[in-house]
């Protein structure tokens, strides 16, 4: 008994050793490894969710994030296409899907140059926070930009098939009726919203992804990092 009592103390004395050292594992690290770590891995999420949305198919494929009309419109659509109705609809959400895959691209570079404007301080509050504060600080410091830019082009493309008279008809009326908000009564602007939202989505998967394993981040300092979390 004696015995099965000291080796059940030594286990719970390992396991709060074990746990102590890994919670100064993100002590120990430099400041400028902590935070080029993180750029390293938030850049390859940013990266990595731009080529998997800009492509064709990258929002219309993809449940998670593809662009269907909003709000009780949506319902409406839904129950058009099952009674065979739905052409017009389903050529409206493809045009719209489309004009996002197209803008997408664009945000790469604002992607990037936001990470790279992380302060020390960004770095640390990121890395000890929840499982997408990376991606949040992305969308708190890029947002604005990433939506200046998508938004002509958004137009230019639903301007291009005539969706945007289609949809604005649609949605302006059903927003008098309080069917969907106002910011969505506008194709571009809702086009445009919902873009950047699957943007920060898929950032978001591939930030928990690396937390979660480490070893699927592209660079040792960024498995290093991370993997002291």
């Amino acid at each position: 008994m004696l015995r099965n009592s000291l080796r059940l103390t030594a286990l719970c004395a390992g396991l709060l050793l074990g746990a102590n050292a890994m919670a100064l594992d993100l002590g120990s690290l430099s400041q400028n490894d902590a935070s080029g770590g993180l750029k390293d891995a938030l850049t390859q999420g940013a990266q990595i969710a731009v080529k998997q949305l800009g492509v064709p198919g990258g929002f219309s494929n993809n449940p998670e994030v593809k662009i269907g009309l909003p709000g009780k419109l949506g319902k409406v659509a839904d129950k058009l296409k099952m009674f065979g109705m739905g052409d017009q609809v389903t050529q409206l959400e493809t045009s719209m899907n489309k004009a996002a895959e197209t803008a997408v691209t664009q945000a790469q570079p604002i992607l990037v140059n936001a990470v790279k404007n992380m302060s020390i301080t960004d770095a640390k509050g990121i890395l000890s926070g929840g499982q997408d504060s990376a991606t949040q600080y992305l969308n708190k410091s890029s947002r604005e930009q990433i939506r200046a830019k998508f938004l002509p082009i958004v137009k230019a493309a639903t301007d291009k098939v005539g969706v945007a008279q289609q949809y604005n008809a649609l949605a302006g009326k059903a927003a008098a009726f309080g069917a969907v908000d106002a910011k969505s009564a506008n194709v571009e602007n809702y086009v445009t919203e919902q873009a950047l939202d699957g943007l920060f989505k898929m950032i978001a998967q591939q930030e928990e992804t690396i937390r979660k394993n480490p070893a699927a981040a592209a660079t040792s300092l960024a498995k290093k990092v991370f993997g002291a979390l």
